[in-house]
């Protein structure tokens, strides 16, 4: 038994002397400090950037200092939607709020800037991801879904069975991975199945 032992050290005392040469935090610190760099990058626009959202919405966008985090500065502006998000029949406005780089969705009730819901606060940090070259890109987008997209992704790969549907779901994505569909129900925000 004392000689498993005196091997079994003599092995970890190798392998300790083998590897004090090799540095694991510099590889740990440059994907680090590469993210913050690619977090300081992200196209973050005003919401004067938005003409269609209501004046009093933008207001207050304004004097909470939100910024809207964009997937792509090429294309139209991002990550602003309107939609039936609450109830039918209901102007709701859902935003993607980035403050002090962590983004929340903010769903402003038939248009009224008072008092949001606000809803999966995280880190902008948490929402980068290398896009195959050399760039790491913003990746999280909000985008207004109905029944038939909600009863189809459920269909499709299970999860929480939806309740009934009478209007819009909101789709949380991390582009290229997956989504989560937030859907407003009985005074609460579920979690549906969206994208896999």
């Amino acid at each position: 038994m004392r000689s498993c032992v005196a091997i079994n050290r003599a092995v970890v005392g190798s392998l300790v002397f083998l590897t004090a040469g090799i540095d694991h935090v510099k590889p740990v610190q440059q994907v680090i400090g590469r993210a913050k760099q690619a977090d300081l990058q992200v196209t973050r626009l005003p919401p004067s950037a938005f003409p269609a959202l209501p004046p009093k919405i933008r207001r207050e966008l304004e004097r909470r200092g939100c910024t809207m985090p964009q997937i792509s500065p090429d294309k139209k502006p991002q990550n602003v939607i309107k939609g039936q998000f609450t109830g039918k029949g209901r102007a709701d406005w859902a935003v993607l709020c980035s403050l002090n780089h962590v983004s929340t969705i903010y769903i402003f009730r038939n248009a009224s800037e008072r008092e949001p819901l606000e809803l999966a606060p995280q880190s902008d940090a948490n929402s980068l991801q290398d896009n195959g070259g050399a760039a790491i890109e913003y990746s999280r987008a909000i985008s207004a879904v109905d029944r038939e997209y909600i009863l189809k992704h459920y269909h499709a790969y299970g999860g929480p069975k939806p309740p009934a549907i009478d209007h819009q779901g909101i789709n949380d994505a991390f582009l290229g991975k997956a989504s989560v569909v937030r859907y407003f129900y009985a005074g609460k925000w579920l979690q549906l199945t969206g994208a896999d």
